[in-house]
C-alpha cells in the first residue's frame, strides 16, 4: 500500500479534495505497477472526484425535490404486467421534453406505476443538474391556501414556477373550489412560459375540465398544457404489490 505524505494530505484538504485520499493509495499503487503517464494518472483521479461530486450533488437535489429514493428508472421491475408506449418512455428519459419546455401527463388506473415513472424522470433530471420539485397536488393547493393567509403566497408561487421540472401527483383527482381552480390556472399559465410539468392522474386530460370550479377560466390554461404535452398511458395490474416489503427467505 502506498503511503501518502502528510504534506500532500494537507494540500488536498486545503483544496477541498480530501475525499480523494480514500482511494488515492490504491490508485497510486496501480499507476506505479502499470507505469501510467503522469497526465493520465492526474486525469483519472480528478475525473473520479468530479464524478463523485456530481453524483452527490444529484442526490442532494433529489432530496430537496422530495423525490422517493426508491423510484428510479433502474429499479423498475420489468416483469410488471403493465402496458405503456416504450418508445415514448425512452424519449421522455432523454429529457428533451424538458429542454423544449414541454409537459408530460402520465395517466392510468390506481397502482400501475404512474408516480414511479414521474419520480424516475425527476431523478434523471436531478442527475443532469436540473432543479426539481415533486408534490402531491392536494398538498400543494393546501400550502397555497395557507400562504394566502400568512402573506407568503407570492413567494410560494415563485417557488413552484422557478424550478425546471414540477411534478404534480394525483392531478385533478378531486373537484376544486374557486380558490384552488384559480391557483391551478395561475400555475399552468405561468409554467407554460417558464418550464415543464409532469402530472400523474387517474383521469384522462379530457376529464380534467369538469374538476375546476370555473371551467371558462380553466379552459385556456388546460389547452396550453394539453397542446404542449406528451401523454403516457399506463394500463395493467397494480405495481404496488411488487413494492410491498417481504421477510427474507430463510435458508
Amino acid at each position: 500500500m502506498e503511503t501518502i505524505a502528510p504534506e500532500l494530505k494537507a494540500v488536498l484538504k486545503r483544496l477541498k479534495l480530501g475525499r480523494m485520499l480514500d482511494t488515492l493509495p490504491e490508485r497510486l499503487a496501480l499507476a506505479r505497477q502499470q507505469k501510467t503517464p503522469y497526465q493520465d494518472f492526474l486525469l483519472l483521479v480528478l475525473s473520479g472526484e468530479a464524478d463523485r461530486r456530481e453524483s452527490q450533488a444529484g442526490e442532494l437535489r433529489a432530496q430537496k425535490a422530495h423525490l422517493d429514493p426508491e423510484m428510479r428508472v433502474e429499479r423498475w421491475d420489468e416483469t410488471a404486467r403493465i402496458t405503456l408506449d416504450r418508445a415514448l418512455l425512452n424519449e421522455l428519459v432523454t429529457l428533451r421534453f424538458l429542454e423544449d419546455h414541454r409537459h408530460v401527463a402520465i395517466v392510468g388506473p390506481v397502482g400501475v406505476g404512474k408516480t414511479f415513472w414521474a419520480h424516475s424522470l425527476g431523478h434523471v433530471a436531478c442527475r443532469r443538474g436540473h432543479s426539481v420539485l415533486a408534490l402531491r397536488t392536494d398538498r400543494m393547493l393546501k400550502t397555497l391556501r395557507h400562504a394566502r393567509l400568512d402573506g407568503s403566497y407570492e413567494a410560494e408561487l415563485r417557488r413552484l414556477i422557478s424550478v425546471d421540472l414540477l411534478i404534480l401527483d394525483d392531478f385533478a383527482l378531486d373537484a376544486m373550489d374557486a380558490v384552488e381552480s384559480r391557483d391551478i390556472h395561475e400555475l399552468l399559465t405561468e409554467r407554460a412560459r417558464s418550464g415543464s410539468i409532469v402530472v400523474t392522474s387517474n383521469r384522462g386530460p379530457d376529464e380534467w375540465l369538469p374538476t375546476f370550479a370555473d371551467p371558462v377560466r380553466a379552459q385556456s390554461a388546460l389547452d396550453r398544457f394539453t397542446s404542449n404535452s406528451f401523454d403516457l398511458v399506463i394500463e395493467g395490474e397494480s405495481y404496488r404489490a411488487r413494492q410491498k416489503p417481504r421477510l427474507p427467505r430463510r435458508t
